[in-house]
C-alpha cells in the first residue's frame, strides 16, 4: 500500500535547541497511527509542521506523491490535512453554530443564511452524537464541550489526513467512546488518522500502528499488536514509571475546608463536602458535571444561589476572589491556558506571580527573579529547552507544574485542584501525583475535582460521586474498587 503522507528527515530547532531530529513517518490510508511521546518529545512540533503552522528547518513532506520542503496552513488544508490541536481554538464570542461553520458560512442572496448555519452545525454535532445547543455562545461551554465542538468543526471540513491531538482530554467516558468510534469510522472510510494521546490504554485499544518520539527523535515505530503498555511506556520515558499510592500521615481531626448546601442553577444542587487537614477528598463525575463548576464558585469568580463556605473553621463570603485568597484557600484551575497562566510572560514570572502578589512586591530585577524562582523550578521539576522562555512555549506537563508551583508554595490552608493532570504524560502525571501527596502530608486540606476514576483511586482518601449536579454516593476509597466507582459514576442514581 502506498503511503498517503511521508515525512523524511524533518528537523526543527527553536533558539538553538533541537525540537525534532531527523524524523521519519509514514501514514497510510485506512490506518490509525498513534504518535506517542513525553511532553516535550516533539509531537506538537511535528503536528505544527504537518499542519503548516511552522516550517521545517530540513527534510521533506510528501503528500499524495507530491514533495514539499515546507507547508503553509492553506496548502496543508488544500492537500487534505486537517488538525484538531491540543489547545482548543474557538472564537469564544461566537455561537457554537458559527464556530462549527467558521470560514464556510452558507449564503443566500449575498447574506449569511443563518438557518442553514444552524442546521449545518446541528448535523455536524449530531453526527458525532454530541448534544449541545448550537445557539449557545462558545465562551459559556465547559472545556469538554469546547473540545467536542472543535472536533466537530474539523471533522466536518473533512480531509484525507486527520490529526487529532489529545481528542479525548477532558471528555467523559461516554463522550470519549463516541470520539473513538468516530475515529474507527473514519479509518474504515479510508482516512489516515494521526492519533495523539497520553492515555496508554486508549492508544493500545484504538491504534493500528505506534510511533514513539523521545527527545525529538523516533525511537520506535511498529504495529500496535507488537507492543504492550509496559514496553510503550519504556520507549516513551526510557525507563519504567511507577506511581504508587504512598503511606501518608493520618488526616487531622479538624476541618480545613467545608462546603455546605452549595447550589448554582441546575449545575449544582445542595452539594456538601468536608475535608479535614491532611486529607484528599475527590469529587468524581462525568466531564461538565458539578465538579466542573466548583472552581468558579470556590475561587470567588461566581456567586452561587445558596451555600456556605468555611476554610479553617472561618466563614468565607462567596463571589469575592480576594476573600477566597485571604482565607488560605487556593483554587487551581483545570484551564491553565486561559485562567491559570499568563502565556506571554516568562516561566519565572509565572512561578512567582502569586507569591509576589501576596508579598506586595510590585517591582523586581530579572537576576533576582531568576534566583528566587530557581528553587521552585527544582522542586516542581520544571524543564525548558532554553533559559527562561514564555511559559506558553513549554510542554503541557511543564506548564502544569508551573501552575501548581505558582499556587501551592503560597502557604495554603486548603486547596482545590481541578483536573491537575489533564493533558500531561505518564511521567509528569506521576510527578504531579507526588506533589499532591506531599501537599496533603503538609496538613493541607485538598479537594480534588476529577473525571478520572484511576486518578481518584490513586490520590483520594474519600470520594464524592456526582451526577446531574447532585451527590449520588460517598465512599472511603478503601471500601470501593475502581470498577465499582466507575459503575457508580455512570449509574448516576442517588442512594
Amino acid at each position: 500500500m502506498t503511503p498517503v503522507l511521508q515525512v523524511r528527515g524533518v528537523t526543527k530547532s527553536f533558539g538553538g535547541a533541537a525540537a525534532l531530529k531527523g524524523v521519519d513517518l509514514d501514514l497510510y490510508p485506512g490506518e490509525i497511527h498513534a504518535l506517542m511521546g513525553m511532553n516535550g518529545a516533539g509531537k506538537s512540533t511535528l503536528v505544527q509542521i504537518l499542519s503548516g503552522a511552522h516550517p521545517a528547518d530540513g527534510g521533506t513532506i510528501e503528500v499524495g506523491g507530491e514533495r514539499h520542503s515546507a507547508l503553509t496552513v492553506r496548502k496543508a488544508r488544500k492537500l487534505g490535512i486537517a488538525c484538531v490541536p491540543q489547545r482548543r481554538e474557538l472564537a469564544m464570542g461566537l455561537t457554537v453554530a458559527e464556530n462549527v461553520l467558521l470560514g464556510d458560512l452558507p449564503t443566500r442572496g449575498g447574506t449569511v443564511h443563518w438557518q442553514a448555519v444552524k442546521d449545518g452545525a446541528r448535523a455536524a454535532l449530531s453526527g458525532l452524537g454530541i448534544d449541545i445547543d448550537v445557539e449557545r455562545v462558545a465562551g459559556t461551554l465547559t472545556v469538554a464541550e469546547q473540545t467536542m465542538v472543535e472536533v466537530a468543526r474539523e471533522v466536518r471540513r473533512g480531509g484525507r489526513i486527520l490529526i487529532l491531538d489529545e481528542p479525548t482530554a477532558c471528555l467523559s467516558a461516554k463522550d470519549a467512546d463516541r470520539i473513538r468510534q468516530l475515529v474507527r469510522t473514519l479509518r474504515d472510510d479510508g482516512v489516515a488518522v494521526v492519533y495523539i494521546s497520553h492515555y496508554i490504554d486508549e492508544v493500545m485499544a484504538v491504534a493500528d500502528r505506534l510511533t514513539v518520539l523521545r527527545d525529538g527523535a523516533v525511537v520506535t515505530s511498529a504495529p500496535a499488536a507488537e507492543m504492550d503498555p509496559a514496553s510503550l511506556v519504556r520507549s516513551m520515558v526510557g525507563r519504567d514509571v511507577v506511581s504508587r499510592r504512598p503511606e501518608r500521615p493520618a488526616p487531622k481531626p479538624e476541618s480545613g475546608l467545608t462546603v455546605r448546601g452549595l447550589s448554582h442553577g441546575r449545575a449544582i444542587e445542595d452539594f456538601t463536602v468536608e475535608v479535614r487537614k491532611g486529607e484528599i477528598v475527590a469529587v468524581l463525575g462525568p466531564a461538565g458535571d458539578a465538579q466542573s463548576r466548583l472552581f468558579d464558585l470556590l475561587s470567588g469568580r461566581q456567586r452561587p444561589d445558596a451555600g456556605e463556605l468555611r476554610v479553617d473553621g472561618r466563614a468565607v463570603p462567596f463571589g469575592r476572589v480576594p476573600a477566597s485568597l485571604a482565607s488560605g484557600l487556593r483554587c487551581v484551575t483545570g484551564d491553565r491556558r486561559t485562567l491559570g497562566l499568563v502565556q506571554g510572560m516568562s516561566v519565572d514570572e509565572n512561578l512567582m506571580l502569586a507569591g509576589d502578589r501576596f508579598a506586595g512586591r510590585r517591582l523586581h530585577r530579572r537576576s533576582e527573579l531568576a534566583r528566587r524562582a530557581a528553587p521552585l523550578r527544582g522542586s516542581y521539576g520544571v524543564v525548558a529547552l532554553t533559559g527562561n522562555p514564555p511559559v506558553g512555549t513549554l510542554s503541557g506537563g511543564n506548564q502544569q507544574k508551573v501552575l501548581l508551583g505558582k499556587w501551592l508554595e503560597t502557604e495554603p490552608v486548603a486547596c482545590f485542584l481541578e483536573d491537575p493532570t489533564n493533558g500531561v504524560d505518564v511521567a509528569a502525571m506521576a510527578d504531579i501525583h507526588t506533589l499532591v501527596d506531599e501537599l496533603a502530608s503538609r496538613g493541607v486540606a485538598v479537594l480534588l475535582a476529577s473525571s478520572s476514576a484511576e486518578e481518584v483511586m490513586r490520590l483520594a482518601d474519600r470520594v464524592v460521586v456526582v451526577s446531574a449536579g447532585r451527590t449520588v454516593a460517598e465512599h472511603d476509597i478503601t471500601a470501593i474498587t475502581r470498577d465499582e466507582l466507575v459503575a457508580t459514576a455512570l449509574g448516576g442514581q442517588p442512594k
